[in-house]
């Protein structure tokens, strides 16, 4: 995704494209990078499960005094004893899912596309990002610079 159109104010180093390096390389990284954001999501969706399934466990101690104050003590040691507390898959409190997840997925993967950025890219990051953008800019426009140090104002 070469950039057709080159602006004065052009991308940082940071993110222009090193050379020798294809379209097609530019092109795989930010596949590699697109698949790595959406681990991203779902790692935080992980977190959302562990955080929300968390609160619902304490949330079973209020459930768990007021079935007891309100008469239902059979209902309160049921409560207490099936499901406060309870693994939420065989062996594992949500922690021990979002620590799995992390050491045998996330963290290969997150170091994986790095050394990839770095052996194929110079380490530089977002390049069709920041490819797209210059071929989306428009000439002269004060809200489409390429930096925050070319913005006028």
């Amino acid at each position: 995704m070469a950039a057709t159109h080159r602006h004065e104010d052009g991308p940082d180093r940071a993110h222009r494209r090193p050379d020798g390096v294809t379209d097609t390389t530019v092109e795989a990284l930010g596949a590699l990078s697109k698949a790595l954001e959406t681990t991203e999501r779902a790692r935080g969706h992980l977190y959302s499960l562990h955080q929300l399934t968390g609160t619902a466990d304490l949330e079973l101690d209020r459930a768990v005094e007021l079935l007891r104050e309100a008469g239902h003590e059979e209902w309160a040691e049921r409560v207490r004893r099936e499901i406060l507390g309870r693994n939420v898959i065989p062996g594992h409190w949500t922690f021990q899912i979002v620590e799995a997840y992390n050491a045998t997925y996330y963290e290969p993967f997150k170091a994986l596309e790095a050394a990839a950025r770095e052996e194929l890219a110079e380490g530089r990051d977002h390049l069709y990002e920041a490819e797209m953008k210059e071929s989306r800019r428009t000439d002269g426009h004060p809200a489409h610079t390429a930096r925050p140090d070319t913005t006028p104002g």
